[in-house]
């Protein structure tokens, strides 16, 4: 069984992907609360913005690593100061950094690790008011290939870009049935994601399945990055 570590996973993608990896895998999950937790998994109590991740009792070898924390901080630019910026920043990518920094021993001890991170499809697509959100995101993307191409083949590294989708995070969006309604019809498939349509890809790169896959950014987002909708 492999051991797979998540970080963030009491909740929306995360509590997904953990549903669907439980059975066949060791899980651990390292996050804030245990909210929503089930089955048979190990929760670490973790706050990836204040606790350091090697003070954890996690396995020897880690084998997958999944890193969900995010923001979705949508306002005009010139109503951003630049403290939100670093804000924004410092939760989606320099906390994956230390994550990531410090976990390095223990992904190399496994045959062949496979690292997931989350960006958003507003990096390939410009769209008002995603500007710090998509730099935060934006950089976990270029650091995502260039980890992927420092460490092959020891392990692999791959980014999912998804569109808008209905977790806790962003229940302010898609608060009434309208509003899920408006939002999915600018989606050429014509409704938004959700968590089961992200946590499946991630299982997927996760899984041997996926080992001839690395530095990639896999845009699971209705069709919005690439096609026009009608």
């Amino acid at each position: 069984m492999k051991n797979i570590l998540l970080i963030g996973g009491s909740y929306g993608i995360g509590q997904a992907l953990s549903n669907r990896l439980s059975e066949r895998n060791n899980v651990h999950i390292a996050s804030r609360t245990s909210d929503n937790i089930s089955g048979a998994v190990t929760y670490h109590k973790f706050d990836v913005m204040e606790d350091e991740i090697a003070t954890l009792n996690l396995p020897d070898a880690i084998d997958g690593l999944v890193f969900c924390p995010g923001s979705i901080n949508l306002r005009p630019f010139a109503a951003l100061k630049p403290a939100e910026f670093e804000k924004d920043m410092q939760l989606n990518f320099f906390s994956l950094i230390k994550v990531v920094k410090a976990l390095i021993p223990k992904l190399k001890k496994s045959d062949q690790a496979s690292l997931v991170f989350f960006s958003t499809v507003a990096v390939k697509v410009g769209m008002p008011y995603h500007t710090s959100v998509a730099a935060a995101k934006g950089a976990i993307e270029g650091f995502a290939k260039a980890l992927a191409a420092e460490y092959a083949p020891n392990f692999r590294v791959n980014v999912i870009a998804p569109s808008l989708t209905d977790t806790p995070l962003a229940s302010k969006l898609l608060s009434s049935d309208e509003k899920k309604e408006n939002m999915g019809e600018r989606h050429p498939l014509k409704r938004v994601g959700t968590v089961e349509d992200i946590a499946a890809v991630a299982k997927f790169l996760l899984s041997d399945e996926s080992s001839w896959m690395t530095g990639q950014i896999i845009g699971v987002d209705g069709g919005m990055s690439t096609l026009q909708a009608k």
